[in-house]
């Protein structure tokens, strides 16, 4: 793929984030994109043959993207004791900091085709398994993991109740539980 195509491509693709973030998710149309993206619509469906692909395309973006950030977070922490959970941990309160709105193309993928969940159900069973495995608790990767994504969700839904300063509270207070973390791989033994 020559240069000129892949720069074309990632335009139209920021331009459906844009319009999906502007009109709503279920309202994203390729004419819209091909208008905010500046080119003829034959030009945005030489790249995305129908909406469906173009969606498909935005969550393997978004995944791939986060990914990248994740594990350059966690490269720069290697030597610290659940370096992935911390680097989640940085990662999220970066989000919200920059105050970026949640991922349009994954509320227009849903809307779309539920079917295209499918590799961010992949992605996220291999994310908390590798938090779990490198972790000194599994347990407080569980917990850490669970947190994150209920205040994600909380966003991505747009029901986010949370204040600046609980949101910060709850983030300190995963950081410490993600820091004091004692070695414990076995789950707590019952009264039986």
């Amino acid at each position: 793929m020559t240069k000129s195509k892949v720069s074309v491509r990632q335009k139209i693709l920021a331009a459906a984030q844009d319009v999906a973030r502007d009109v709503g998710p279920g309202h994203l149309s390729l004419d819209a994109v091909a208008q905010r993206a500046g080119i003829s619509k034959g030009g945005l469906l030489y790249h995305f043959p129908n909406k469906a692909r173009l969606l498909e395309v935005l969550v393997e973006q978004h995944l791939q993207d986060f990914d990248a950030e994740l594990c350059e977070r966690e490269r720069a922490l290697k030597d610290r004791p659940n370096s992935l959970l911390v680097a989640y941990l940085e990662l999220f309160a970066a989000e919200l900091q920059r105050c970026q709105p949640p991922p349009s193309g994954i509320l227009a993928a849903m809307a779309e085709n539920p079917d295209f969940l499918v590799p961010v159900r992949r992605f996220h069973r291999v994310l908390l398994d590798r938090m779990k495995a490198g972790s000194q608790n599994e347990n407080v990767a569980l917990m850490v993991y669970l947190a994150l994504e209920g205040m994600r969700s909380l966003r991505l839904f747009d029901v986010d109740v949370l204040t600046a300063q609980e949101s910060d509270a709850a983030l300190a207070a995963l950081s410490g539980l993600a820091s004091a973390a004692q070695v414990d791989r076995q789950p707590p033994q019952t009264g039986m």
